[in-house]
């Protein structure tokens, strides 16, 4: 993938930058979300629809006039598609709230939250003709559904690997632990991830190196896991030289040597090496975090239909296959793999590897009901994961 077909605003930026005071609502304490209804029927589009989206999944040609998935559609449903893109999850999450727009393509840090706020609705995904081609795996999740009930259309997903720069970083690391010894020698030259959820990461390495915690699911963490993740973290910030949320300031970071080891996205390191730098990626014996970014209906939609058109027509083979060579991930939709431009994109990013994915957790928002089915305890809701980070990064 060429850096021309990507660009900076492609960023996931820190949650930290916009704390919103409510990361859920009461709700988010049970494990029942506000009562709504699906769709029971599609009818006639209402002529537009208006979508919060990362920057790079809604492209119209006017960034690349060989990338477009939204002139046809318009002309094909008569919806015209108006996109707001949002920064961060919290930005998106805040848009939501408003009811201005009916469509949100929803990271795992936010999807929970829209869902237990009521700011969106279940999905009837018999409306949707090319849901039955997309993974099973992807489908009624933790982070896109509840009790059974799905709330949305997966869109694509990737891994958070550990970069490091094959010439400078001997041996070459197997575990999440290079980043985590406090007797590094490529200290100050370590990476992490700017954003609240990258506690996550802590978690998983603890649950594996630390079983008597009792971690079973890095995103339900009970106060003594918590603390324990939170002190990982803090005890790692004397190593980081940079945390990184624009993708391609960590590229020129690792292309520099200002990086040599730290978290990546497969994205950045195909950039990286395009560019010449000696960098490998590589998801730890631990296994990873990741993301699977979810396609949701905004409760209060004044366009319902064409949401349900947008969304039908976004996890489409061609259109899929589209956003995810664009944006650099893996398709949700199975048969995209056969019309990628890049005939290795999908071997690239294990779009049909189950194996691969089986130890990677993705991205789900903590809520104080915990995740991983424990009723004898409370966990920590992703807010307080917000004020901690928050203290972190500004000590």
């Amino acid at each position: 993938m060429q850096k021309k077909r990507l660009f900076s605003s492609l960023v996931i930026a820190s949650a930290a930058a916009l704390v919103l005071s409510s990361c859920g609502s009461s709700n988010s304490a049970s494990n029942e979300p506000p009562k709504l209804e699906a769709m029971k029927s599609l009818g006639a589009g209402e002529g537009a629809v208006n979508i919060v989206a990362w920057a790079g999944y809604v492209e119209n040609g006017s960034t690349d006039p060989n990338v477009d998935w939204v002139t046809g559609f318009e002309k094909e449903t008569g919806c015209k598609v108006n996109v707001k893109n949002g920064a961060t999850s919290d930005d998106m999450v805040a848009l939501m709230k408003t009811g201005e727009y009916d469509v949100v393509s929803a990271s795992g840090d936010a999807s929970l939250r829209l869902i237990y706020g009521g700011d969106v609705a279940p999905v009837n995904t018999d409306l949707m003709t090319n849901y039955a081609d997309v993974f099973d795996n992807l489908k009624n999740q933790p982070w896109n559904s509840v009790n059974g009930v799905s709330y949305g259309v997966p869109h694509g997903r990737g891994a958070n690997l550990l970069a490091y720069r094959t010439d400078i970083v001997k041996p070459a690391p197997t575990s999440w632990g290079s980043v985590f010894d406090v007797n590094s020698p490529y200290k100050g030259k370590i990476t992490a991830y700017d954003s609240a959820i990258y506690i996550a990461d802590a978690a998983l390495y603890l649950m594996n190196t630390q079983p008597d915690l009792g971690i079973k699911y890095p995103y339900a963490l009970d106060q003594k896991q918590f603390d324990a993740a939170v002190a990982l973290i803090e005890a790692q910030k004397p190593l980081i030289g940079e945390y990184w949320g624009d993708y391609l300031k960590h590229v020129a970071s690792l292309k520099s040597g200002g990086t040599v080891l730290g978290t990546t996205w497969q994205v950045n390191i195909n950039l990286a090496k395009g560019e010449g730098t000696k960098v490998e990626g590589i998801k730890p014996a631990e296994g990873s975090t990741g993301w699977s970014d979810t396609w949701m209906i905004s409760s209060k939609a004044k366009h319902p239909n064409c949401a349900y058109l947008w969304m039908d027509h976004i996890i489409s083979p061609q259109a899929n296959a589209g956003v995810a060579e664009w944006f650099g991930e893996a398709p949700s939709n199975a048969k995209s793999c056969d019309l990628t431009a890049d005939k290795n994109h999908c071997t690239t990013f294990h779009a049909s590897d189950d194996a691969y994915w089986s130890d990677v957790y993705y991205w789900n928002t903590p809520t104080e009901a915990c995740l991983d089915g424990r009723t004898d305890v409370k966990c920590i809701p992703y807010s307080e994961w917000v004020k901690s980070w928050s203290s972190l990064r500004n000590s």
